[in-house]
């Protein structure tokens, strides 16, 4: 069973496009929320975060970060253990 995803991004932010390619070529079913002009959602996703930048990745309600970490995460082969949900 795969974990919960949720990333807080922005239409057409560059780092926003990358995280969607990352999750999508890997096959990750995740939330997508964008929050736009939407000041309670970024409240929300600062709060949560502790940072303002889109996107803000959130796996099993842990903040991973934003494309950078997500990438790093993937490429050292931590990604694929964070996403099994645990019974």
């Amino acid at each position: 069973m795969q974990a919960d995803v949720i990333m807080y991004s922005t239409r057409f932010c560059p780092y926003c496009m990358r995280a969607r390619k990352l999750l999508k070529n890997k096959n990750i079913e995740y939330q997508e929320i964008f929050i736009g002009m939407n000041r309670t959602l970024r409240e929300e996703m600062e709060q949560k975060s502790g940072r303002t930048s889109v996107p803000q990745i959130f796996i099993n309600g842990q903040a991973i970060g934003g494309y950078d970490d997500i990438a790093q995460l993937n490429i050292d082969g931590q990604l694929d253990t964070l996403l099994i949900k645990e019974k």
